[in-house]
């Protein structure tokens, strides 16, 4: 965020790289083999290669920046992989390049060299992990979503997009500056915007949905956060079955084993009991 300030002034390329990453978990009781495997298959077909083709996509609209390659698989017996490339700057063709013209054929290599020192720092990637145990019932599953980006794009500016377009029960996320650029005077810049906690970003609308959890190390650019759903139904959690299916004894035990399960993910540690 600017706040009204004056823009810095660099000398040549902004180095900075800024990585953005999402952990979604989706969590669920699923009573017998059978509902486990039907909840397995579901989520493989509603977080497909495909699926996670077009969230990327998107992501990089949304952030500025240009697609150079994208690769995707989906795997047996279940999950799927999309890493898509990015660049700031768009690539110049040959088709729109006179033969005779040397200063736009200085100009393609030029983007073309800039291009391929982007690729290990400007991409954007997505996995898929879905899991079971047969003895509780609980599934769990995740997605891991990594925005990667140097020079002026801001993977900022997808973050609230990412967590409506998944709209889980719990996110983790992080996000880091690394690097640094140069002012045109040479002093150098290990940052290039304002930021306290992720949560300066996130929209009205989530910060009401989730509570929160930050922690933060302002000196090195590191930043964490933890996002719990507010609301519990459990007639969302249970799957190949609803609410009016279940005596309430049992669903007494089926909320304590869901809660338990987002308690364990969201702090990082396993329960006593």
């Amino acid at each position: 965020m600017n706040n009204g300030k004056s823009k810095i002034q660099l000398y040549g390329f902004n180095n900075l790289t800024k990585t953005l990453s999402f952990n979604f978990y989706d969590i669920c009781y699923a009573q017998t083999q059978e509902h486990q495997q039907e909840y397995l298959q579901y989520v493989d077909e509603a977080y497909n290669a495909h699926r996670l083709q077009e969230v990327l996509t998107e992501v990089a609209g949304i952030i500025g920046a240009n697609i150079l390659n994208m690769t995707s698989h989906d795997y047996e017996p279940r999950g799927a992989s999309v890493t898509c490339l990015i660049s700031e700057e768009p690539i110049l063709t040959e088709a729109i390049i006179s033969e005779d013209n040397l200063q736009y054929k200085q100009k393609q290599s030029a983007l073309k060299d800039s291009a391929v020192a982007h690729l290990d720092k400007s991409h954007v990637t997505a996995h898929t992990y879905p899991e079971y145990h047969p003895d509780n019932g609980i599934s769990t599953f995740r997605v891991d979503i990594d925005v990667s980006t140097c020079g002026r794009v801001s993977p900022l500016k997808a973050l609230n997009f990412l967590i409506d377009s998944f709209d889980e029960d719990i996110v983790v996320l992080d996000y880091r500056v690394r690097g640094f650029t140069r002012d045109i005077i040479g002093q150098k810049h290990y940052i290039d915007h304002e930021i306290t906690t992720i949560q300066d970003y996130l929209s009205e609308k989530t910060k009401k949905q989730y509570q929160m959890i930050d922690m933060n190390v302002d000196q090195e650019n590191i930043f964490h956060t933890k996002m719990l759903l507010n609301d519990f139904n459990i007639d969302n959690y249970l799957f190949g079955r609803g609410e009016k299916d279940v005596h309430a004894a049992e669903l007494e035990v089926i909320e304590l084993q869901l809660k338990k399960e987002m308690s364990e993910i969201f702090y990082g540690i396993n329960s006593l009991e």
